[in-house]
């Protein structure tokens, strides 16, 4: 009877541990992870990265970057010819068109080349004094302006517009 003993505290019988098998006995301490293991967890990982870009929307992030960039170079442009206006006894740039908004031309397209070939709106009296340089649209792909309209209504107030505005966002800003 000693061989199989009784534990009076547990209630449970000892077993000696010559009666365990030898199979029983054996412990694993291999290191390392299972290829089953490791794709469950890339699988994993797989999903949370594609539903935190679902939930990010870069594509909509980049737009609303760029919008904001518009708003900042619509305000900047008409600052810069309001200031112009303020020192010249309230006259502004006499380029500004009236009726119909047109392109504002780059700073280095001035004369001719702008009036006549890009079609646009020469503000280079503004340039030095009152902006450093006319600011472009993000995504402005033509050459020879800037991406940004202007024009001066019936009473005299000035508008300048963004018409690329990205997500059907309109910026425009009158004074």
């Amino acid at each position: 009877m000693e061989s199989c003993k009784f534990d009076i505290i547990r209630k449970t019988s000892v077993i000696p541990i010559y009666f365990i098998p030898q199979k029983l006995m054996k412990i694993r301490f291999h290191r390392g992870f299972t290829l089953i293991e490791l794709l469950l967890v890339i699988g994993i990982i797989a999903i949370l990265a594609s539903i935190v870009i679902v939930a990010i929307n870069p594509t909509k992030q980049l737009g609303d970057a760029r919008n904001a960039q518009r708003r900042s170079d619509v305000n900047t442009v008409l600052n810069a010819v309001y200031q112009y206006a303020i020192d010249n006894n309230g006259t502004l740039p006499g380029t500004i068109p009236s009726g119909t908004a047109k392109l504002i031309c780059e700073s280095d397209t001035t004369g001719d080349p702008c009036t006549v070939t890009a079609g646009g709106v020469d503000l280079s009296s503004i340039v030095g004094t009152y902006i450093v340089d006319i600011p472009e649209d993000p995504q402005d792909a033509a050459t020879g302006t800037v991406g940004y309209t202007i024009v001066q209504d019936a009473n005299g107030r000035v508008t300048v517009a963004a018409p690329s505005a990205e997500q059907s966002a309109v910026i425009s800003v009158t004074r």
